[in-house]
């Protein structure tokens, strides 16, 4: 009777062999999604690659959704898409950055950095799988987070982390006022 309640739990089961319509939209999403983020952090052309980092975000607000986490989707949208990419578009124009290719862009370091951003993703990767090797989420039971435990939980422990963020950016962009002030100036002497 044990062995027959262990079949039947593993036949009831998801298996890795038998996706879901979600889980590969999830995969097909995630894999454009990396497809963008490589475009973004190899293009020569700045401008290019902040419109490149705006798929590359907005795919990983699909996988939110796909994942059942509106809020957290539609906060990476109006933060991530719809501000700091304004941001960096705004400082990039302040700047007068090129628009065309920037032979400056490239440092020489293409080796040393896919090594890091190898081990950095293989590191990730595995964890990952670690973390969430038994773990299956349920798509069509009830969402098992809500909007009070996600924003208590961000703003409990990630408000540091985010204003390090917004005092960064906001750097950011007095250093691009600063620098067109001075190229202004230049210009008129």
């Amino acid at each position: 009777m044990n062995l027959a309640a262990t079949h039947l739990a593993a036949a009831t089961t998801p298996g890795f062999l038998s996706p879901s319509g979600v889980e590969i939209a999830f995969l097909l999403v995630g894999l454009v999604t990396l497809g963008a983020a490589l475009v973004t952090v190899t293009t020569r052309q700045l401008v290019h690659a902040a419109l490149w980092l705006v798929v590359a975000l907005g795919g990983l607000a699909v996988e939110y959704l796909l994942l059942t986490a509106e809020f957290i989707a539609w906060v990476q949208v109006l933060i991530y898409v719809g501000s700091v990419v304004v941001l960096l578009l705004f400082g990039l124009m302040l700047t007068k950055a090129p628009i065309g290719r920037s032979p400056d862009a490239d440092s020489g370091n293409r080796p040393v950095a896919l090594a890091v951003a190898l081990a950095a993703a293989v590191a990730l990767v595995w964890v990952v799988v670690d973390a969430f090797r038994t773990t299956w989420i349920d798509l069509d039971g009830p969402a098992q987070g809500s909007t009070e435990v996600t924003g208590e939980m961000l703003f409990r422990h990630w408000v540091l982390p985010f204003e390090a963020l917004s005092v960064l950016l906001l750097a950011a962009l007095v250093g691009a006022i600063v620098l067109s002030r001075k190229n202004a100036k230049e210009a008129r002497d």
